[in-house]
């Protein structure tokens, strides 16, 4: 069974921190080799924050966070976590986990090749 369930969303203020997880089932991480995040704003199309390949841990960034989140994996805890730091409020967002299935090692930050969609978490940063 696919099954993506994030948590660790808030409201903080602006410079603050948080730290997002996600977990996924058995079936999920044995048909995946990739795990990312993605966020949508209202009224925003929805963009990829970060990205893994899990068999390596090769990682991609959108250049709007780079250098303030990072994603990290515990394969023992089928765990993928996203520690924002220096959060900003354009950061305020739905944060979605999601997992690909085909993705090359360098994983694009495009939803196309993500397959398996979590319910998201709100991220709220106030200035």
């Amino acid at each position: 069974q696919v099954q993506l369930v994030e948590s660790g969303g808030g409201s903080v203020q602006a410079g603050g921190s948080l730290k997002l997880s996600c977990v996924n089932s058995e079936y999920t991480n044995y048909m995946s080799n990739c795990m990312g995040w993605f966020r949508q704003a209202p009224g925003k199309e929805r963009e990829g924050v970060a990205a893994i390949y899990t068999a390596t841990g090769n990682t991609t960034y959108a250049d709007s966070v780079k250098g303030r989140f990072t994603i990290s994996q515990d394969a023992a805890k089928n765990t993928i976590y996203l520690q924002m730091n220096s959060l900003k409020a354009e950061d305020s967002a739905l944060y979605y986990c999601a997992a690909g299935r085909w993705c090359p090692r360098v994983v694009p930050l495009d939803a196309k090749y993500f397959v398996y969609w979590g319910r998201g978490t709100q991220v709220t940063v106030s200035s």
